[in-house]
């Protein structure tokens, strides 16, 4: 969908272990600073759109957790929807904000994600995430991965998952195991996609890891499900970021100085597709290039949803960055890396920057934000005027359960 809201200000924390910090805390620090990065006041806000994925079961507040947030400080009588979408819930309520101004019925909104996932009892974090998946058919979607792996020519040991390790990696190590046996594919290449993400990750202060590391060093890791090593999963972590969204009015009124408009953002679900289907990345990227008037050949950088190094190498060639079955390739030439042809994840991505699963999506947007407004410091893309963020959640039939893509402009 063609989008006509603006970004007034951004905010965020920095992504990590907060152990000491409860849900509102993080959320709040977010939020003023984007109330304050815009030059407004809370009582200038028109309506909430507040994401958060794991709630219910890391903290126990459910229902309400954007209400009790927003109270905290001092924020009532406002419209206030929560949202969750597995690890697109932060992105989804970017959309709704968006599509809120754009129909005309608000002229500023807050859209905040948000998120706790440490907790002492690891089980009740990797809980979480196989609640992203289908559990009534939970062992139909098990059969499902280890098929994948076992038509790559492997077998997929899936001991230990959701136990000892999200289940996802599982599902993320199937799909780099069915694109190595098609591609030929290394898992070298794999590794270069966490080296090139540690090195962006080091220059963004607000990243969960910011050590370097290297090709080499990614390999030698500890081994979480092959091919994936620690460094090719992204991290579990605490954190939040928001944005204010006004309208083209509310804009000129504020006499923004550097706006950054949303021109596109398309949300959609998972389908049953077929053979020969597009999926879902290729279908949203795709409506968002068309509403956008842009192509994959006009974008300065781009934040998308690396969860495993493969996911990243992926979605090079559904966003259309390369062909199919060159993402290796791509990342090998540096194509991906800061002052390459277009720089992904200059935040650190998921990978570095860290993944509190509702605030991610939002994350992205604080990132080519302040990219697109020349303020990203020692990581800064040259002359960048045009971002895409990609941000997907759940899994259902071998594919995402939803995907949102947004195309930003200077």
């Amino acid at each position: 969908m063609k989008h006509n809201a603006y970004i007034a200000g951004v905010g965020m924390t920095q992504f990590g272990k907060h152990l000491d910090r409860g849900l509102k805390s993080l959320t709040t620090e977010a939020i003023i600073q984007a109330l304050k990065d815009a030059g407004l006041e809370a009582k200038d806000l028109e309506a909430a759109y507040m994401a958060n994925a794991a709630a219910g079961v890391i903290v126990g507040q459910v229902c309400v957790p954007g209400e009790v947030a927003l109270r905290d400080i001092g924020i009532g009588h406002i419209p206030v929807i929560n949202i969750e979408n597995a690890c697109a819930s932060a992105s989804t309520a970017f959309n709704q904000a968006c599509t809120m101004i754009t129909c005309g019925l608000y002229d500023v909104v807050l859209a905040t994600g948000a998120e706790k996932l440490f907790h002492q009892d690891k089980l009740k974090t990797f809980s979480v995430f196989t609640g992203a998946v289908d559990v009534e058919n939970l062992t139909v979607v098990e059969q499902q991965i280890m098929q994948r792996a076992k038509n790559a020519g492997m077998d997929n040991d899936m001991d230990g998952a959701g136990a000892k390790r999200s289940i996802f990696m599982d599902i993320y190590a199937s799909m780099a195991l069915e694109h190595m046996s098609k591609y030929g594919t290394t898992q070298a290449q794999f590794a270069a996609v966490s080296a090139k993400n540690a090195y962006h990750g080091s220059l963004n202060p607000r990243a969960q890891y910011r050590e370097q590391l290297t090709v080499e060093q990614v390999l030698a890791a500890p081994e979480i499900i092959y091919p994936l090593t620690l460094p090719m999963c992204s991290p579990i972590g605490d954190g939040a970021a928001a944005v204010i969204l006004v309208s083209e009015r509310k804009a000129r009124q504020m006499g923004l100085v550097a706006p950054v408009k949303v021109a596109s953002s398309v949300l959609r679900s998972g389908w049953d597709t077929i053979e020969g289907d597009a999926s879902i990345a290729q279908t949203c990227a795709q409506e968002a290039y068309e509403a956008a008037g842009i192509g994959p050949q006009d974008l300065s950088c781009i934040e998308l949803h690396d969860a495993s190094a493969p996911s990243e190498l992926i979605y090079y060639e559904q966003l259309g960055l390369c062909g199919e079955g060159e993402g290796g390739r791509f990342i090998e030439e540096g194509h991906s890396k800061l002052g390459g042809k277009v720089p992904v994840n200059t935040s650190g991505g998921l990978l570095r920057k860290g993944h509190p699963i509702g605030a991610t999506g939002i994350a992205q947007i604080v990132e080519l934000t302040e990219q697109l407004q020349g303020r990203a410091d020692n990581r800064q893309v040259e002359g960048a005027n045009v971002a895409m963020a990609e941000n997907g959640g759940g899994y259902i039939n071998g594919d995402a359960a939803a995907i949102v893509v947004s195309i930003l402009t200077k």
